[in-house]
């Protein structure tokens, strides 16, 4: 099958991402065979190929926002039928005997494995799961409307949550691109008021074309305080505004895997973190966070900004992406 995959970590703009060809993959027992019709394309991934995290196995085929279609079933599984349209997130696996994974934080299981980091992902026309860790789509979603849910879409979804945010009050999204976009619209069915910060006008744009209710840039100061607040950004700097920004006893969500240390905001305890206020990091996403999220994308209906690349323009998509040229998300159309 076609993959495009790296053997060492580079930055995007020096295209490392090769066209290759490796075999089908074979679903062990308790796992079914997915043929891959999209791939979201996440800023994990730029992370990964530009070594900001390990590199696991060689070549990667990063890739975690998948959707594609059974085309085959191993020993003993017998959760989908050949033909089923199923979408695959960042959380691959998780020893299901741990402590966290008892209570149903897998997310947090020190045994997790994560697809496209720790075993090869959808960059690519196939990829095995385990039955348990595979999910139906929604009919009301095309493959590339599918795709940006299943990473942008619920880990946003599990930061509104932890944000605490209540109907009527005021949420401030910091970094308005492909989960912040998706968030929005959760956030104004749920009757909460938005304001969305981004250092761009056309991602601004974008969020009062959504309906955000007030937009600026990143250090812009809001009409009001804010009740929540989640930062996509990042950045420790932008952390910082947020927190300035933030009311009294309310609480800040980062949903960013990495951040860029400080370079032009100082950190004030007094101005930026009393009064109580609480700083909350999120850390990958639950089984439950994706079957309690995809219904009520449909419900909603959540309709993702995306566009498209094929797969062997990947790197042209993450370069893009990196230059934030893409308003929402970018996706790989793999068949």
């Amino acid at each position: 099958m076609k993959a495009m995959g790296f053997t060492s970590t580079a930055p995007v703009e020096e295209s490392p991402l090769q066209l290759m060809e490796v075999p089908v993959p074979v679903p062990r027992p308790g796992h079914v065979l997915v043929k891959i019709a999209a791939c979201g394309i996440c800023l994990t991934d730029r992370h990964q190929i530009e070594g900001d995290l390990p590199q696991k196995y060689s070549p990667t085929i990063p890739g975690h926002q998948i959707i594609g279609r059974v085309a085959g079933i191993g020993e003993g599984a017998s959760k989908f039928k050949v033909g089923d349209r199923v979408g695959i997130v960042w959380i691959y696996s998780a020893c299901g005997t741990c402590a966290y994974c008892q209570r149903g934080n897998e997310n947090l299981c020190d045994s997790a494995r994560f697809t496209g980091w720790d075993v090869p992902g959808g960059y690519a026309e196939y990829v095995v799961v385990d039955q348990g860790f595979a999910y139906l789509i929604p009919d009301r979603f095309s493959d590339s409307q599918a795709a940006p849910l299943l990473c942008a879409g619920v880990i946003g979804y599990r930061s509104l949550r932890l944000s605490g945010v209540q109907p009527g009050q005021t949420i401030g999204l910091y970094g308005f691109g492909a989960s912040a976009h998706i968030v929005l619209q959760v956030a104004r069915y749920w009757g909460c008021r938005v304001y969305a910060f981004d250092r761009k006008e056309s991602a601004r744009k974008l969020a009062e074309t959504l309906g955000a209710d007030w937009t600026g840039s990143i250090e812009a100061r809001p009409p009001r305080k804010l009740d929540a607040a989640i930062t996509f950004a990042p950045s420790e700097d932008v952390v910082l505004w947020a927190l300035e920004a933030l009311d009294k006893g309310q609480r800040l969500v980062l949903n960013a895997i990495a951040m860029a240390a400080r370079q032009e905001k100082p950190f004030s305890y007094p101005q930026q973190l009393w009064y109580e206020k609480e700083v909350k990091s999120v850390a990958n996403v639950t089984r439950q966070d994706v079957l309690k999220f995809l219904p009520l994308a449909a419900e909603i209906p959540i309709m993702p900004e995306f566009r498209e690349f094929p797969l062997q323009e990947a790197n042209t998509a993450l370069n893009l992406l990196k230059q934030g040229k893409i308003a929402g998300a970018a996706v790989l159309k793999v068949a």
